[in-house]
This record gives structure tokens, sequence and C-alpha cells, in this order.
């Protein structure tokens, strides 16, 4: 990887965008990286959750305009959205890790803008540092979201808040982005916290949490019967899982449960 440094530490995957030369902004490698990274840590069903963080002074200062345009070809390619996915290379550099059956959490630290606020919004849970600063820059440019941000933007926040954070591209910080509803917790050490999240939730079935956040995922946009109907089939599939059983028998006997590899969906 020329952008990302990866590494799993007993099951946590660590993606780290690590340019930080340039305050970790996106290059069109960058988001290649990050596709097929997700698409990689997907398949893999020991993976209990991923942590992505940013090198250096800032977790991702956005897309690197200036070298993007310098090659407005493979830009116009990575606007093409691929038929049975629905999405641009933009958007999946930041909707592939929705995608993933397992937590994502961002640990947030110096700037989170654009591009890179928009990775940020795309995994379940973000901890970040109370200064650290958040903008939907793409209005400074004259420009909007683009890498699935409008989702994730009006998933967390009223339309109203949504529409004046696009529109005015105002710098806030990371005390006013949890109040806002972007940050799920501050810490002065986001990766650490972040850490210690993913080791509570390691200790819970990994098909319940993938089950938790399909349906999550899924109720957001669609209606009442439908997410009905999901429950009971994600249900009936978990109670039928070894997993399930092993967390059972462990809390009745007040042991440490020892998981199987995540079932296939």
């Amino acid at each position: 990887m020329k952008y990302l440094d990866i590494s799993v530490v007993d099951g946590v995957a660590h993606v780290r965008l690590d340019r930080p030369d340039k305050l970790n902004a996106l290059a069109l490698d960058t988001l290649r990286e990050l596709v097929g990274t997700a698409r990689s840590l997907k398949k893999d069903r020991k993976i209990r959750s991923v942590i992505i963080s940013g090198t250096g002074d800032s977790f991702c200062s956005g897309l690197d305009i200036a070298a993007a345009m310098r090659t407005p070809a493979r830009i116009a390619k990575a606007f093409v959205p691929v038929p049975w996915r629905g999405t641009n290379l933009f958007q999946e550099a930041c909707w592939a890790w929705r995608r993933l059956p397992v937590p994502v959490i961002a640990a947030v630290h110096g700037h989170c803008f654009g591009g890179g606020l928009q990775i940020a919004l795309a995994a379940d849970f973000r901890f970040a540092t109370p200064d650290s600063r958040w903008s939907v820059l793409e209005g400074k440019w004259g420009i909007i979201p683009d890498m699935s941000g409008m989702r994730t933007l009006t998933e967390l926040l009223g339309a109203d808040v949504a529409k004046k954070l696009t529109m005015t591209a105002e710098q806030f910080d990371g005390a006013e982005a949890q109040r806002l509803g972007l940050v799920t917790a501050l810490h002065d050490e986001p990766v650490k916290a972040a850490e210690e999240f993913a080791a509570t939730l390691s200790a819970r079935s990994p098909d319940a949490l993938a089950a938790a956040k399909r349906l999550i995922n899924g109720a957001v946009t669609g209606s009442a019967r439908r997410t009905f109907a999901r429950e009971r089939r994600e249900q009936l599939r978990l109670l039928a899982l070894p997993n399930t059983a092993i967390l059972r028998t462990a809390v009745l006997k007040r042991t440490t449960p020892e998981f199987r590899p995540r079932a296939r969906p």
C-alpha cells in the first residue's frame, strides 16, 4: 500500500491514512486502496472490528484537489458508477466501510475536512479529540459532498443542520461536532479509546454485531414493515448459529466466550 498503513492485532484491523506530509489528503490511489482494503477485510471472517485513523497531524484534510486536477481523464473515469454496486470510486471509498459486517470506528484528530469527514461518517462510530477541526469543506470550492456524504449527513443530522454545514462550509471543533451528533465520544487519545471500545465489542457475538449493523443501517430508510420482516429473519438465523450458543453457555457459566469466526452471510 502506498497511502495506507494496515495492521491486524487480536482481530482488530487498523487502517491508517498514511500521507502525513499532505495532512493525509486523498489522492485517487488512496481511494482505490480504501476500496480494496475494505473488500479484503470483508472476506476475513476472523476480523472483529476496524479502526480507521490518520498518521501525523491530521485524520484527513480532504481531497488533494490540485493533484486530482492534473489527471482529468482519471477523474472522469472515477466518476463512472459500477452498475451492480451503484457507487463510483469516490462514493465506494466511503460506502465500502458501510458494507463491512463488522463495527468500523473512526479515530479523528487534527483536520477532518471534506472527503475525510465523509470517510469518518461512513464509520459506525467516531471518537475524536475535542480540538479536532471539522468541515463540509466542499462548499468552499463551490461543490458539494459526493462521497456518500449527503446520505450520511442527513442520517445523523436534521435536514436544516445538514444544509447549513454543506452550504456554509463552516469549520467547527470536535466538541461542537459531538453536540451536533457527528461524534460518538470525545477523547484526548481517540485511537486508544477506539481500541478499548473494540475490545468491548469483541466480547459480543460477531454474528449478532453483524446482524445489528445490517438491521440498523437498513432501518434508516426502510419501511417499518420491511424492518420487522428483517428482524424476524436475522433473529431466527442467530438462534441457530454456534456463536449464539457459545455466548449463552459462557454467560450461564460466567466464563469468557471463545467465539468461532463470523458466520458467512
